[in-house]
């Protein structure tokens, strides 16, 4: 029995752990640049997770999952930025 999809999984683990803290800076963040920083952060952990778990139960299409979502995400980023910027939401 192979010990590398259980250190797979824990690192997966951690990085869930990683995002339900950054959450806090999404909810409570004192500007719109600090919700954004923080969504983008999250979505990353997200595709990271994502790739972790298809490495570790050799399933491939989470991995094509997983780059579709860092796609969708880095997108998201880009429409939130430009509609912060064209708000006046920038100093």
């Amino acid at each position: 029995m192979s010990l590398v999809p259980d250190i797979l999984l824990a690192g997966a683990g951690a990085f869930i752990l990683v995002s339900l803290v950054v959450l806090y800076r999404v909810l409570d963040g004192p500007t719109m640049q600090d919700r954004v920083i923080a969504v983008n952060a999250i979505g990353t952990n997200i595709v990271v997770i994502l790739a972790l778990v298809g490495a570790a139960t050799n399933t491939p299409a989470a991995l094509d999952v997983a780059i579709v979502y860092a796609l969708l995400n880095f997108l998201m980023s880009i429409a939130i930025s430009k509609f912060t910027v064209e708000r006046g939401g920038v100093l």
